[in-house]
C-alpha cells in the first residue's frame, strides 16, 4: 500500500505545494530571476533616439583641460557653449560639494543664472551644505514616512545650489541582485520631498514651479506635475527605466553644431573618474542612466507590474499545476498539455508587454510546471517501471520473450477482461508411478527430472509466443490468440502439440540413455470463446482464461488413456485445421457434464509416410461401427493394428473392447454412433 501511494503522480501535489510556496515566500533567488526575465522584456523593444544628447567628459576633454575635477570657470564655458549650439535644456550630472579650488564658482554660478541649468545632489547618511528648497505640493504628509527616506542629502555648494534653475537627485536604488532598472521620483529627507532628476527635467522643462505628491498608508497614492500631467509610479514613487529610449552621445570636444532645442545632459566617462552602472543592458554611465529614465518620462511610457501580478502568476502555477498532474493519468495527453502551456507561457507575456507594457512573469510558472511534471512523469515512470519488473517476473517462465514485452509496455492487457477467440491446450505427464519409485526420497533428483520435462513441453509453447496459464504438478495449461494477436492460433497450437510430442522422445532417449525412466506425455485444445484477464482475490490473482471450451478441452485431455492416443483435438480445432494436419476421428464423443456429443480427432506425426489408405480403412471401420457392425468394427480393428506407425495401436485394442461392450446395449434406432462418458 504504501508503495503505491509513494508511487502515485498525485505525490506530485506535495512538489506543487512546495514550489508555490517557494514562490509566494519570494526568496531573493527567485526574484533575481524573475527580475532578469523582465530585462529581456524591457530590453527586447525597438530602440528609439530621442531629442536627448549626452555630452561625455571623456579622456579628450581631460586632454584638453588638463585635470580632474574640470575648473568650476570650464563648466561654465561647456553651458555657454551648449546654449549658443541651440541646447533646450541642460543638466549638470557633476555634484560639486566642495568649493573651486581654482576659484571659478563665481563664473560658474554666473553661469548658471544666466542660463536654465540643473545640478545633482545625491542621498547620504549626513547632510552636507543647504539643498535647494524643492517646489513641492505634498497632500496626505503624515504617510511621508512610507516614502524611500534618507538620514541626509549632499547638496552642491549654496553658491551654486542657488544659483540653479532646479536640483534633482541622483538615486538609482538598485534591485535586490545589485542592477539598476528602476528609479524613485522622489525621496524624503527632513521631513521634505526632494525630487529625481529626471522629475526635476521634467518640471523645469514643463516651466511649472511644483510637482505634486498624494501620500496614503501605503505610499504614494498620485503624482504630477501640471502643465505635464501624471506621472505613474508605484507606492515607493519608482518608475521603470524603458531602456529602447536612447540617446545622442557626443565628446565635450565635439559637440555638434545645433543641438536641435534637446535636452543635454553632461557627465563624466573617463576611466577612473566615473565607473558604470549595472542596468538591465549592461554597464551604463550614470549620465546616461538618467537620459534614459528621462526619455521614459517626457514620452509618457509606463512600464507595469501590477499589484495583482504576484496572485494571478501563484493562482496559474497552482491551477496548471493540478490540471497538470490530473491529465497525467492519459501520459501523451497530459505531457502535450505541460509542452503547450509553457511555450505559451514566453509568449503570452511577451505579447502583454508589447501591448500594455505590463510585466508579467514567466519564470516561476515556467520552471514550477516543468519541476512538477518532472515528478508527475518521473513517479510515473517508476511506477510503471516497478510493474513491468513484475509482470516480467510473473510471466517470463510462462510466456515467451515477446509476449513479456508485450505485457510490459501494455499492462492492461493483462488486467482488464475480454471475451476473445483463443485455442486452448492441457497437458498432463504420463506413467509418473515408475519415476517416482525410481526416485524414492530423492527429492532433488525428481525436481531435476521434472524440470527437464517441463523445459521440454514448454519450449515449443514459447517458441509459438504462447503463454501458460498454469502448472499444477505435473500437468500444465496454455493459450494461443492471446495476449498476442495469433489469427491462426488453433494451427499453432495443433503445430505445438506435435512439437511438445516430438521435444518429449528427445527427453525420453536422453533419460533413458542415463538408466532412467522414460518420460510421455498426453493432450488436449479445443478452440473457441473464452473470457481472458486477471482473475483472483485482491491479494492473490493471475492471468486466466474461463469458459466452455475450456473445460471441454481438458476433459478431451483426461480422455487420451481411456482411447489410448496421445493428443484429442476439439471439432472447432478440427474445422479450423483439417486440412493442414494428419488427422483420425476418434469418436463422437459426449463428454462428462455436456449434453450433446461432438466428433473428436487425434493428429499423427506422419514423418513423410502417406497413411491415406490406412486413413481410407479407418474411416471405414467406423462405418461399420455407427450403422451397428460392431463384430465387422472390431475385426476392422485387428486389421488395422500395426498400422499408422503403431500410433493407433492401443486405440484400435480399446476400440475392440468397445465393440463388445455396445453390442450388449439397447441403443435405438436413432443412434448415431455417439458415446456418453460417465467419467471425466
Amino acid at each position: 500500500m504504501l508503495r503505491k501511494i509513494l508511487t502515485s503522480p498525485w505525490t506530485a501535489l506535495l512538489t506543487l505545494a512546495l514550489v508555490v510556496g517557494i514562490r509566494v515566500a519570494d526568496p531573493t533567488f527567485v526574484e533575481s530571476v524573475r527580475l532578469r526575465y523582465f530585462d529581456t522584456l524591457i530590453t527586447s523593444k525597438e530602440v528609439t533616439v530621442n531629442n536627448i544628447v549626452t555630452v561625455n567628459l571623456d579622456e579628450a576633454t581631460l586632454d584638453k583641460y588638463g585635470q580632474w575635477p574640470l575648473p568650476r570657470a570650464e563648466y561654465a564655458k561647456i553651458i555657454k557653449e551648449l546654449y549658443a549650439r541651440n541646447a533646450g535644456l541642460v543638466v549638470l550630472n557633476v555634484l560639486m560639494a566642495e568649493p573651486d579650488r581654482t576659484g571659478g564658482d563665481d563664473a560658474l554660478a554666473q553661469a548658471l543664472k544666466q542660463y536654465p541649468v540643473i545640478l545633482t545632489s545625491v542621498p547620504n547618511n549626513k547632510t552636507k551644505n543647504t539643498p535647494k528648497v524643492p517646489g513641492s505640493a505634498v497632500m496626505n504628509s503624515e504617510y511621508l514616512n512610507q516614502v524611500i527616506t534618507y538620514p541626509g542629502l549632499i547638496a552642491n555648494v549654496p553658491k551654486l545650489e542657488n544659483s540653479a534653475v532646479g536640483v534633482g537627485i541622483v538615486n538609482t536604488l538598485p534591485e535586490v541582485d545589485g542592477v539598476n532598472r528602476r528609479i524613485p521620483q522622489v525621496v524624503a529627507v527632513d521631513g521634505k520631498l526632494y525630487p529625481s532628476l529626471s522629475l526635476e527635467v521634467l518640471r523645469v522643462a514643463a516651466q511649472d514651479s511644483t510637482f505634486q505628491v498624494k501620500l496614503f498608508e501605503g505610499g504614494i497614492e498620485k503624482m504630477r506635475i501640471p502643465k505635464f500631467g501624471p506621472i505613474a509610479t508605484d507606492p515607493l514613487g519608482r518608475v521603470w527605466i524603458d531602456w529602447s529610449q536612447d540617446s545622442h552621445s557626443v565628446s565635450a570636444v565635439n559637440l555638434p553644431k545645433d543641438l536641435g532645442g534637446a535636452i543635454v545632459i553632461v557627465g563624466p566617462t573617463a576611466a577612473g573618474i566615473s565607473n558604470p552602472l549595472p542596468t538591465a543592458k549592461g554597464p551604463v554611465f550614470p549620465h546616461e542612466v538618467q537620459a534614459s529614465m528621462i526619455g521614459t518620462m517626457v514620452n509618457g511610457i509606463v512600464i507595469q507590474r501590477p499589484d495583482y501580478a504576484d496572485g494571478v502568476e501563484i493562482l496559474a502555477l497552482l491551477v496548471f499545476g493540478v490540471l497538470l498532474i490530473f491529465l497525467s493519468r492519459w501520459t501523451y495527453v497530459g505531457i502535450g498539455a505541460t509542452v503547450v502551456i509553457v511555450a505559451c507561457t514566453v509568449p503570452g507575456t511577451m505579447y502583454a508587454f508589447n501591448n500594455w507594457l505590463i510585466l508579467g512573469d514567466a519564470t516561476a510558472l515556467t520552471f514550477g510546471l516543468i519541476i512538477v511534471a518532472l515528478h508527475t512523469y518521473g513517479v510515473k515512470f517508476v511506477s510503471e517501471f516497478l510493474q513491468k519488473q513484475a509482470i516480467k517476473k510473473q510471466f517470463a517462465g510462462y510466456c515467451s520473450k515477446e509476449v513479456v514485452e508485450l505485457l510490459q509496455k501494455d499492462p492492461d492487457l493483462i488486467k482488464r477482461g475480454v471475451r476473445k477467440d483463443v485455442s486452448v491446450m492441457f497437458s498432463d505427464l504420463r506413467g509418473f508411478t515408475p519415476i517416482g519409485e525410481h526416485y524414492g526420497d530423492d527429492v532433488a533428483g525428481l525436481g531435476k527430472y521434472m524440470n527437464g520435462y517441463m523445459d521440454a513441453i514448454s519450449q515449443p509453447m514459447l517458441d509459438n509466443k504462447g503463454m501458460v496459464i498454469k502448472y499444477v504438478g505435473d500437468a500444465s495449461m496454455h493459450i494461443h490468440g492471446a495476449p498476442i494477436e495469433d489469427p491462426n492460433h488453433a494451427r499453432t497450437i495443433v503445430k505445438v502439440g506435435l512439437e511438445m510430442l516430438d521435444k518429449v522422445d528427445e527427453y525420453t532417449k536422453l533419460m533413458e540413455a542415463q538408466g532412467l525412466p522414460p518420460a510421455a506425455m498426453g493432450w488436449g485444445c479445443n478452440s473457441g470463446i473464452g473470457f481472458i484477464g486477471e482473475m483472483g482475490s485482491t491479494e492473490r490473482h493471475s492471468y486466466d482464461i474461463l469458459g466452455d471450451m475450456v473445460s471441454t478441452a481438458a476433459r478431451l485431455e483426461a480422455r487420451c488413456k481411456a482411447y489410448g492416443v496421445l493428443c484429442i483435438i476439439g471439432a472447432e480445432t478440427y474445422n479450423r485445421t483439417k486440412d493442414d494436419f494428419f488427422y483420425l476421428m476418434l469418436d463422437n464423443l459426449q463428454p462428462k457434464g455436456k449434453t450433446v456429443a461432438d466428433l473428436i480427432y487425434t493428429a499423427l506425426r506422419t514423418r513423410g509416410v502417406d497413411y491415406s489408405k490406412d486413413k481410407a480403412q479407418h474411416e471405414e471401420m467406423h462405418a461399420l461401427y455407427k450403422a451397428k457392425k460392431f463384430d465387422e468394427a472390431a475385426a476392422m480393428c485387428k486389421k488395422l493394428k500395426g498400422n499408422f506407425g503403431g500410433q493407433m495401436d492401443k486405440y484400435y485394442k480399446i476400440w475392440i473392447e468397445r465393440c463388445d461392450f455396445m453390442k450388449q446395449q439397447d441403443l435405438g434406432p436413432n443412434w448415431n454412433g455417439e458415446f456418453i462418458a460417465h467419467e471425466k
